[in-house]
């Protein structure tokens, strides 16, 4: 099935799927600057935030049909990917579910859309993050010096350049039932609304810059960072972006699902009431209806 073999405990094959994640990253057909685009005719698997839970990852591959012999597969965003709560030794393995989504890309770099997020970012950039009293950059470097010993640097690296390479956000080119045309982005999140008078909305129509990655200056970072994005802004945003609503993740949705008026909806992919989204582009509903046809990934 995939094009790259993978063995986790080998640092020269790590860094080849993750080097191999980026060409898929920046060369598919449906890469356009920062963003990967895709049209009407589609299906779309659309998840929230993963956090190496493999079980939900492997029902989330099944749901779109990325399997050997497959004939129909569906569009899958993955982002959030890393810093489980789970640790072993007080270490972070979850570089182990990085590389498997990385070699899905490869297989399917049309198919799958590696969304950037906070803490794939924070962990490109050694930035300081803290989840449940664990630090996780260090939790995370830790794994791959136990695995890796002097190679560690070497597959960090590899990994820093795939993080690199995601796109900020997929765009979606969809049809409603009446024929009218809509556009839905899914993004791992949108700025604070304090963030706005900082934040270029220009970032989605253009390759990012190392600028747009700086904590709290940068755009792309204001982007995967943001929180608490109001009725206004969403309304800003879609007459800025000419799209009509929002998929997003980073949010704690306790059900797995909840919906911002008035045109935004927050999936959590990560938890035992984790849920998936399964779209027909041709067919799109308001966003009001999707929260409706969330799965729940328990019953998958």
């Amino acid at each position: 099935m995939f094009a790259v073999t993978l063995d986790l405990n080998h640092a020269e094959s790590v860094i080849a799927v993750f080097d191999a994640g980026v060409e898929a990253n920046l060369d598919a057909a449906c890469r356009s600057g920062s963003i990967d685009v895709i049209g009407s005719g589609e299906k779309l698997i659309a998840t929230g935030d993963l956090h190496d839970n493999p079980i939900h990852f492997e029902k989330l591959v099944q749901a779109a049909g990325l399997t050997e012999g497959s004939t129909d597969p569906k569009h899958l965003t993955l982002h959030e990917i890393i810093h489980p709560d789970r640790l072993i030794n007080d270490m972070d393995f979850s570089y182990r579910a990085l590389a498997r989504v990385a070699q899905l890309k490869v297989a399917f770099p049309e198919h799958v859309h590696t969304l950037m997020a906070n803490h794939e970012l924070a962990q490109m950039l050694k930035s300081g993050i803290i989840k449940n009293g664990v630090r996780c950059v260090e939790a995370f470097q830790d794994a791959l010096i136990y695995i890796f010993n002097d190679d560690a640097a070497r597959v960090e690296a590899a990994i820093d350049r795939f993080v690199r390479s995601m796109p900020l956000a997929l765009r979606c080119h969809c049809v409603k039932s009446s024929g009218v045309s809509c556009d839905v982005l899914c993004a791992h999140s949108l700025p604070s609304p304090a963030m706005m008078t900082r934040f270029d909305p220009s970032v989605l129509s253009r390759p990012l810059v190392e600028d747009d990655l700086q904590p709290r200056t940068g755009s792309a970072y204001m982007m995967v960072w943001g929180r608490g994005y109001d009725s206004e802004l969403l309304e800003d945003l879609v007459e800025r972006w000419g799209v009509n609503w929002f998929i997003l993740g980073h949010e704690h949705a306790e059900y797995g699902s909840m919906f911002v008026p008035p045109n935004a909806v927050v999936l959590n992919s990560d938890h035992a009431r984790g849920v998936y989204l399964p779209l027909d582009l041709g067919h799109i509903p308001s966003p009001e209806s999707a929260m409706e046809m969330v799965v729940p990934l328990a019953d998958a």
